[in-house]
């Protein structure tokens, strides 16, 4: 009896020792001073898009027509664009879209799906796994970008027809004017391939774990499937997991901004920092309206850098040989 009650205890010590990896490697992130720096920027950053409706000095299609093409004053700190729309109000409602497109893609492309389709790929193997990892080696035989804009441009309509349906046969109007089709379909386009990499990394990681005691333990005492997976493999292949989420959403970032300078992304009138770059991106903007593309600009700018930074440090922090 004593020997089995060692056995069963083992996932729950593993469990523990892991906890408590986690808390010695947040404890070693806090003394990365960059890091630190940058995790403080981000969530800077996505506070101000969150609180935009708020915090905002104006509407983001609020014109000023005595002041447009106004450089920076103490009455619009940013200073406004060609049609007398406040430049730091529309970053800020940028940001939002921004906030809300990358977190809604990580969650649930890159951890619900990703995470999920790993864990059975490689707790399972055979025909399941061969199976999900062609599926994901289909869709990484596109390149990224080209991918997404495919889908971005294909399922615009689609969705905006369905969305118009539900406000007209429903009692939910306005729907279209919220953007929520717009987030639908760069959300959608993003997610069909920010799951590979994921699926990828955790399956790679159960193909090691599946093979330890507390593992066996844990199903020789009857444990569930989903408790095997979520209980005792996840929590032990959380670090990589962190990284690779770091790293992910600079990209998700980057790739939001690219879709909306392509014109696939945020619709106006809505502000998004993709759109406003490439309003002030041309040379006759930057000879005319330069501070167009200051605010937009270093915000994107330090979304990406942070985010990659701060992926760095974590793959320090995580990784137990640097222990």
């Amino acid at each position: 009896m004593n020997d089995g009650a060692s056995s069963i205890s083992k996932p729950l010590v593993g469990f523990e020792e892991n906890r408590g990896h986690l808390r010695r490697a947040f404890e070693r992130l806090l003394r990365k001073k960059l890091a630190v720096v940058c995790l403080g920027v981000i969530i800077l950053i996505y506070l101000a898009g969150i609180l935009a409706p708020w915090i905002a000095p104006y509407e983001y299609n609020d014109q000023d027509y005595l002041h447009i093409r106004e450089s920076p004053t103490l009455q619009h700190w940013a200073g406004t664009d060609m049609k007398g729309r406040d430049v730091l109000s529309r970053v800020l409602w940028g940001i939002q879209n921004t906030v809300v497109i990358t977190v809604v893609t990580m969650v649930t492309g890159g951890l619900i799906l990703g995470v999920s389709l790993g864990l059975i790929s490689g707790y399972f193997g055979g025909k399941t796994d061969s199976m999900i990892m062609r599926i994901g080696e289909v869709f990484a035989s596109f390149p990224d970008i080209l991918l997404v804009i495919i889908l971005a441009a294909t399922l615009r309509q689609r969705v905006l027809e369905v969305v118009y349906w539900l406000e007209d046969n429903t009692f939910l109007d306005g729907l279209v004017k919220t953007g929520i089709a717009d987030y639908l379909v760069v959300a959608l386009a993003l997610v069909s391939f920010s799951w590979i990499g994921m699926a990828r990394l955790v399956r790679g990681q159960v193909l090691s774990l599946k093979q330890t005691q507390y593992v066996d333990a844990a199903v020789a005492a009857g444990a569930s499937t989903p408790r095997v997976l979520f209980v005792h493999l996840l929590p032990n292949a959380i670090g990589p997991i962190i990284v690779t989420v770091s790293m992910g959403m600079g990209a998700l970032v980057g790739t939001e901004i690219i879709l909306s300078w392509l014109g696939l992304g945020i619709q106006p009138p809505r502000p998004s920092l993709g759109t406003m770059l490439l309003e002030a991106g041309s040379i006759s903007a930057l000879r005319v309206v330069p501070w167009m593309l200051i605010a937009p600009g270093f915000v994107a700018w330090s979304l990406v850098l942070c985010w990659n930074l701060l992926g760095d440090a974590l793959s320090d922090v995580l990784n137990p040989h640097t222990r």
